[in-house]
């Protein structure tokens, strides 16, 4: 679904990014600022117990994720260093957020279920995220999966937010629906990657045929 709505996120985007170009702001800049807030947001308010606030602030700085796209296209200077400079603090960011909920759960929340599911999802993001990249880094095409980075983002947001508003369960329900999602995406993406890896040739003639 979030696939569907890119293009018209990028549209919307395009006339904030031409105006920060305009300004002397780079597509790197709008991402280490971006990267900063949600980091220092996430370890500062979570494990505070500031939770719907601190929600608002990484959801705020989380749309620099988007921004630095649209920044980058109106600037024209996309290139592979950025890409991978995006990608590794996408990395960072989602860490942080599971950090600082994790040592909240442990210390205010006091929820030890809770605390070893926000610790499964923090491991098993980082899985999904390495299997794409080093699948591709040898040549395999490994972009599936039911639930990408961005729906892992939002899922946890969303439940984190409603949860500091004071949404019985709602805590539980994201974190279980996450790590079941992240399990799911990390067997697809270790089939996928074993298919096209083990079997190459065939894998691009049924393509060839199907196209």
């Amino acid at each position: 679904m979030l696939r569907i709505l890119r293009p018209v996120t990028a549209r919307l985007l395009a006339p904030i990014g031409r105006g920060l170009v305009r300004v002397g702001i780079t597509p790197n800049t709008v991402t280490l600022v971006g990267t900063a807030g949600v980091v220092i947001s996430s370890l500062v308010f979570y494990p505070l117990g500031e939770l719907y606030i601190g929600t608002l602030v990484i959801a705020f700085f989380a749309l620099f994720d988007m921004l630095d796209g649209a920044v980058a296209r109106a600037s024209g200077e996309t290139s592979r260093w950025g890409a991978f400079l995006d990608s590794t603090l996408d990395r960072l960011s989602d860490a942080a957020v599971f950090a600082g909920l994790l040592v909240w759960l442990i210390d205010g929340g006091r929820d030890e279920v809770l605390a070893w599911l926000s610790l499964f999802c923090l491991i098993t993001g980082f899985g999904v995220s390495y299997i794409k990249a080093r699948a591709e880094s040898l040549g395999a095409n490994c972009d599936v999966g039911i639930a990408e980075r961005t729906e892992r983002f939002i899922i946890i947001l969303v439940a984190v937010g409603l949860h500091g508003l004071g949404v019985p369960y709602v805590l539980a329900a994201g974190l279980w629906l996450l790590s079941v999602l992240n399990a799911v995406t990390i067997v697809q993406r270790l089939i996928e990657t074993r298919i096209r890896l083990t079997d190459p040739e065939d894998r691009t003639l049924k393509e060839t045929e199907t196209s």
